[in-house]
């Protein structure tokens, strides 16, 4: 009998998962890694990544000081030594998920690398690093994290239209959805009409689950019945939008060419609150051409059996997530606030890990001196 995990696939959901450390990536003779162990027994999928990760295994050690000393000895900024540690991990991980990538014909098996989010609001410089950063990596598993703020979206588009393949992060509300799809069509229409094959672009919108409960239940009363519907609600809506827009006679002709979907990816999918079931954002969130990025704790809880796996959750009572949104408008929760805070928050919380990262980095250099 499948895990937990890979059952996700049989319901057309892919499970990526959303951690990458070097312990994940390197075993001794003889022995599977980590995220080997993940593929072949759980049916993982894919790998994300993001500067708090990152921050957190270069804190830890995890093997990172004898390429450390080395970017030292060739005179590499904290900087850069920091994109060289990333582009190791991240290829390593490609590499392990390619056989994934060759299996699916190119629709899975990708690892997520971000932009610095310092350049969250910054459209050129964040376009020129998606480059840089694809190319040198030189896989075609990889995706490029884009953010999808305002400034983020022409980045999108220009960036599809090269032919690189994008992850767009940071994703909270219905309208963003939309402009991110119609930014990712735009990027489509720009490379067909360059003579460029879309069928080798691919690229999903990350749509983040648990923060949305997190900050709505906080301007709610203890004990209130919405408290802890906002955040399925919401990814249900997103679920509608993006069966809606896939369906139009603009993607149609862009299908015919070979296009891919933009799937819908459920990030940040560990419950937060202690009083919520541990899969709470698996169980409700499982639909055909999605992904599902599970943290280690979501792993732990799937693999202890605490989910309750139905196919085709996330399609489910869309007229019920609409009367959850017209019922927290009607107790005076603006819901475009909260989502605005919540990208704005989560482009800080971002940028913070990753001056933390380099600020880890110059200590361990320091220290090695």
């Amino acid at each position: 009998m499948p895990s937990a995990i890979a059952q996700l696939n049989q319901f057309g959901q892919s499970p990526w998962y959303d951690n990458l450390a070097r312990s994940l990536l390197h075993a001794p003779a003889g022995e599977r890694t980590g995220l080997q162990a993940l593929v072949e027994d759980d049916g993982i999928r894919g790998v994300t990544s993001n500067p708090t990760i990152f921050e957190k295994a270069m804190a830890a050690g995890e093997g990172y000081d004898e390429d450390l000393e080395q970017c030292a000895r060739e005179g590499l900024s904290i900087e850069d030594s920091y994109w060289r540690l990333v582009s190791d991990d991240v290829g390593t991980a490609a590499d392990v998920l390619r056989s994934v990538y060759d299996a699916t014909g190119g629709a899975d098996g990708f690892v997520s690398v971000e932009v610095s989010p310092d350049l969250a609001h910054d459209t050129a410089a964040t376009i020129e690093q998606a480059e840089e950063l694809f190319r040198r990596l030189g896989r075609p598993n990889v995706m490029i994290k884009i953010p999808g703020t305002l400034e983020g979206l022409p980045a999108i588009t220009a960036t599809v239209a090269k032919g690189i393949n994008v992850n767009v992060t940071l994703i909270f509300s219905i309208d963003r959805h939309a402009a991110v799809i119609d930014a990712y069509f735009l990027g489509l229409e720009q490379l067909v009409a360059a003579n460029g094959d879309p069928s080798r672009v691919s690229s999903v919108a990350s749509f983040f689950v648990s923060r949305v409960d997190t900050e709505t239940d906080r301007r709610l009363p203890e004990g209130d019945a919405l408290r802890g519907t906002a955040a399925v609600a919401n990814a249900r809506l997103a679920y509608r939008l993006f069966r809606e827009r896939f369906a139009s006679d603009r993607w149609e002709a862009l299908a015919a060419r070979g296009a891919r979907l933009q799937r819908p990816l459920w990030a940040s999918t560990s419950t937060k609150n202690p009083a919520y079931s541990p899969t709470l954002y698996v169980d409700e969130l499982i639909g055909r051409d999605t992904v599902n990025t599970l943290a280690p704790a979501s792993i732990e809880a799937l693999h202890r059996g605490d989910a309750n796996l139905r196919p085709n959750t996330v399609a489910e009572n869309s007229e019920e997530a609409e009367q959850v949104m017209r019922d927290l408008a009607g107790v005076g929760v603006d819901f475009a606030d909260v989502t605005d805070t919540l990208e704005r928050e989560g482009v800080a919380s971002f940028s913070a890990s990753f001056h933390d990262a380099l600020s880890t980095l110059e200590k361990r250099r320091a220290e090695m001196t």
